[in-house]
């Protein structure tokens, strides 16, 4: 069996966060505007919350006031910052794989 990864700790993830549509759709997420990739380090985790934030404040994202703590604990703290894009309208954070 596979050991759980450990959080912050892979140097192969990094995320991007995306503007996107209400629907998330792919074709709205645009690589030449959204062209930060955040390493999956603590560090790098503290500075795509921060750009959440960032983005939430100027009204190109909402968040629900109750669901702050959890998007800031998934984004953070989780072994999967992507699932934050749950609580997201018009954003969305991928997953992807550095070599």
């Amino acid at each position: 069996m596979a050991e759980p990864k450990k959080k912050g700790t892979s140097t192969k993830r990094a995320f991007i966060f995306f503007n996107c549509d209400e629907n998330k759709s792919e074709q709205s997420m645009n690589i030449f505007y959204n062209r930060v990739v955040y390493k999956d380090t603590q560090a790098s985790r503290k500075l795509l919350w921060s750009k959440v934030q960032k983005e939430r404040k100027d009204n190109r994202i909402n968040i629900s006031p109750e669901d702050l703590a959890e998007v800031k604990r998934l984004i953070t703290e989780d072994d999967d910052p992507t699932k934050a894009s749950n609580f997201m309208q018009f954003g969305s954070i991928k997953e992807i794989e550095c070599l």
